[in-house]
């Protein structure tokens, strides 16, 4: 596999390439153009980068000029995709997701982003710290690029793509370092006495966090070392023994 192929575990590989698309790549040009997140904010413009099909928020459809709150809780049917960026974090829902993004200091502060069903990639600008939780997983955040996805079995798959992130669920901790995709699974039932566990890189690209960290104004750490890694699921930019996975420890 290259460095830059992708698996994928019961998505279409249409839901990854959406970076591609030309009515993607316009709603990004006019987002920027209009100043991007903080302009946005200040003139109290919508937040929505991009939307298909139907989706939901606070249970009510929204309309590509409505704005999404922190507080707000954000559902997406099938066939149905949404990008929006609240303050310094921003979000991409695959279709048949649900989560609510919890406020934190102010209305532009996503302290909390909880997912409930289906899967989510985000990008997080730098700022005080947040958290990530699925029914499974939490995941203490800072500055980072990360994908979440809630299975259909229970589990949690969780990616740090590039930051540091702390990872807890039940009383058991992992804390994750990483430049180039490190994943996880949070098990619902322990796999050899441990509820985090290694994973692949499943389900989301290089693209998907590149278009996001730029929509925040940052970079995804491997643009900044000029450099793609081993895009096995353990982190780094060289290969490492089996072992070197902070879940396999």
């Amino acid at each position: 596999m290259s460095q830059q192929a992708h698996r994928l575990e019961g998505l279409r590989d249409s839901e990854l390439l959406w970076t591609r698309r030309r009515d993607v790549l316009r709603a990004a040009a006019a987002f920027a153009a209009a100043g991007g997140a903080s302009a946005v904010q200040a003139q109290g413009l919508s937040n929505i980068v991009q939307m298909t099909g139907d989706v939901l928020g606070n249970g009510q459809r929204l309309r590509r000029e409505d704005s999404i709150q922190s507080g707000d809780t954000v559902e997406t049917g099938p066939g149905s995709t949404l990008v929006f960026v609240i303050g310094a974090a921003a979000f991409h829902l695959r279709q048949n997701t649900r989560l609510r993004v919890e406020r934190g200091r102010s209305l532009n502060f996503v302290s909390l982003l909880r997912l409930l069903t289906g899967g989510v990639v985000s990008a997080w600008g730098r700022g005080g710290q947040r958290l990530v939780s699925t029914p499974t997983l939490t995941a203490g955040i800072r500055g980072t690029g990360v994908y979440t996805e809630v299975r259909p079995d229970g589990r949690s798959y969780f990616c740090n793509c590039y930051g540091t992130v702390a990872l807890e669920t039940r009383g058991e901790s992992v804390l994750s370092q990483a430049d180039y995709h490190q994943s996880f699974w949070a098990e619902v039932e322990p796999k050899g006495g441990r509820l985090i566990t290694p994973a692949a890189a499943l389900n989301h690209t290089d693209e998907e966090l590149e278009f996001l960290a730029r929509l925040v104004g940052e970079r995804a750490r491997w643009e900044v070392l000029g450099r793609k890694g081993v895009k096995d699921g353990r982190g780094y930019m060289d290969e490492r023994p089996a072992g070197a996975h902070p879940a396999a420890r």
